[in-house]
């Protein structure tokens, strides 16, 4: 097992990012995050870490980069598609020169490939205005890695489902849908799997890589509410036709519905190493359960790191 630490510098402490400073703070990291709000920012401090307040308006003070080693974005591109981390720090990461520099993008970024398959050596073409910001924002990282040797790597991340976000829970208050669209597909990961990827890619830089962060399954979102409801002992819900369910979605939940593409993650094994904890999303919806039973501990697993990666 190889065993490194560091201090992370993480813009952006939310549901994906939090699981992930738990489990470095447990392996003896130093973390540092921020967050939008006071209230936020004294959850962060009572987790451990060194919280700051971060909006976007304004700059980090120069302290914050102190002794810090890693640096992860997950924050959001502003609607003008520029990355605040970016315009107010750019040069101070390049003076930092960090062992790694992470950000979190979504695979969105390829647009609809009619459900064929994706790898991250095809081109982007997204179709959506938020995925649009997160490929120029990419390009704009990467752009910081060809011109000034920032050890960036692009994180691509699928659906997010992990404890207190998953097919459970919208099962428990009654608001689960079966919408069926035969053919539609999406890729999703467990949180703890980004994590994992996250740590397997710090413990071992490739600057300039892109890595696609999803299972090895994709999956019709209503296979994933049937086999949630059987695991709960529930009665799924009906099955409702998407013609039929596309006349009360928002228009945020139409947009997910519009690109259909199956995302491949081999470059994970490939280049990494890397044995995901949960391959499917039935098991990573069996360890959610378990960790909301009380069956295990509740927040991230500790990893392996070195040759295969893997949970211990």
């Amino acid at each position: 097992m190889v065993l490194f630490r560091g201090h992370l510098l993480c813009f952006g402490v939310g549901y994906t990012a939090k699981r992930l400073c738990q489990g470095l703070l447990a392996e003896g990291w130093t973390v540092t995050g921020t967050a939008r709000s006071a209230d936020k920012v004294a959850k962060l401090e009572a987790m451990g870490l060194t919280a700051l307040p971060y909006s976007g308006e304004a700059a980090l003070p120069k302290s914050a980069f102190a002794g810090v080693t890693h640096v992860l974005i997950s924050t959001p591109p502003l609607e003008t598609g520029e990355d605040p981390v970016l315009r107010h720090h750019a040069q101070d990461l390049v003076d930092l020169n960090p062992e790694w520099v992470g950000y979190y993008s979504t695979t969105g970024v390829y647009g609809d490939t009619g459900g064929q398959w994706i790898d991250e050596g095809k081109p982007v073409h997204p179709t959506q205005e938020r995925s649009k910001r997160r490929a120029k924002v990419e390009e704009d990282w990467l752009a910081l890695w060809r011109e000034a040797d920032l050890p960036v790597h692009i994180l691509r991340l699928a659906g997010i489902y992990g404890p207190g976000r998953s097919a459970f829970d919208q099962l428990r208050a009654g608001t689960a849908k079966r919408v069926v669209k035969p053919g539609q597909q999406f890729s999703r990961i467990h949180v703890d799997d980004i994590g994992l990827v996250t740590r397997a890619s710090m413990a071992d830089p490739d600057p300039g890589a892109i890595y696609n962060v999803c299972d090895d399954e994709p999956a019709e979102p209503a296979e994933v509410t049937a086999v949630a409801a059987e695991l709960l002992g529930m009665e799924p819900p009906p099955e409702v036709p998407f013609e039929e369910a596309v006349e009360t979605m928002s228009p945020m939940a139409r947009t997910f519905w519009a690109d259909n593409r199956k995302v491949n993650n081999e470059r994970l094994w490939d280049d990494l190493r890397l044995r995901l904890l949960y391959p499917t999303y039935r098991q990573g919806l069996e360890a959610i359960l378990r960790e909301e039973r009380g069956e295990v501990a509740s927040g991230p697993p500790a990893y392996k790191l070195g040759g295969d990666c893997t949970v211990e």
